[in-house]
């Protein structure tokens, strides 16, 4: 019965990983509606902005910001790359860092400088790992992502495209799609160009108080925040959709393996009792 016992050790391990797995995915669901509910109501401002930055970039003010002046010659790249601090969510990291890394690679090709800024560990350690050149992190960043916790690292980008030292900067993350679905992208976060600022068919003027020089700055610099804000949202959502669909994978593989087990466990009881029944046969033959 020694074959026995060990397939009912077997099972009864099976059965206690399948209880993790099974309050994970419960877990992971409830995580992603929070996160989902977090993304719709940091839309409307985001969009608001996104029109009024539209406005801007159309305006009669003399004042051109650096964030809407498009460079002559691209030498230098910064890049920041959202991850999770945590694994068991499938291959959502793995995409966005081997999309990353392509992309670094091209860049490379082409004698581009790259500089990058990653947001969650796992991104954290994989770039240390490729030996690239981290400028600023930020890790433990938990399931309710603060605006005061991202402005730091992200600053330092930002700054340095300021002082001119990367020309453009990108920032890489994984987009919400459905809870299915996410799709790893990376978008130019630096110069507002393309769909990163509405459309608008006239040209606009604004009376500027004081002054249209600081209305501008500050108003170009809380859209690029939100534009922040909501990326490492999305990549949350998408962080809690995936671990959801892998651990109700992971327990449905233990439910087929716990069946696989028994039935096992139940043939090899079968056969145990046959023999027991055949050995006590014989002995009545024998006498």
């Amino acid at each position: 019965m020694s074959s026995g016992k060990v397939i009912r050790n077997k099972i009864k391990s099976v059965q206690n990983t399948r209880k993790i797995t099974k309050a994970m995915e419960m877990v992971a669901t409830s995580k992603m509606r929070r996160a989902q509910e977090r993304m719709r109501t940091a839309r409307p401002y985001s969009e608001k902005l996104k029109r009024v930055t539209g406005n801007l970039s159309k305006s009669l003010t003399t004042y051109s910001h650096p964030f809407l002046t498009l460079p002559e010659d691209i030498t230098s790249v910064g890049l920041i790359i959202i991850t999770s601090d945590k694994g068991l969510c499938g291959g959502l990291n793995t995409n966005i860092l081997r999309l990353a890394l392509l992309s670094m690679k091209e860049w490379d090709a082409d004698g581009k400088a790259i500089q990058i800024t990653t947001i969650g560990n796992k991104g954290r350690g994989f770039m240390l790992r490729a030996g690239a050149d981290i400028v600023s992190e930020l890790v433990a960043l938990g399931d309710t992502p603060r605006l005061e916790n991202l402005i730091g690292p992200a600053k330092v980008q930002i700054d340095a495209y300021l002082a001119g030292e990367i020309d453009v900067l990108y920032i890489a993350y994984t987009r919400f799609l459905n809870a299915m679905q996410q799709e790893p992208v990376i978008e130019q976060l630096l110069p507002l160009t393309g769909d990163l600022i509405g459309s608008t068919t006239r040209n606009w003027d604004y009376i500027y108080e004081p002054e249209a020089k600081p209305v501008i700055d500050q108003l170009l610099l809380r859209y690029i925040e939100s534009l922040l804000y909501q990326a490492v949202a999305e990549n949350i959502a998408s962080e809690q959709s995936a671990r959801m669909v892998a651990m109700k994978a992971a327990s449905d593989n233990a439910k087929e393996i716990i069946d696989d087990l028994k039935l096992a466990y139940n043939k090899a009881r079968q056969a145990l009792i046959t023999k027991e029944i055949a050995e006590i046969v014989g002995g009545a033959a024998a006498v």
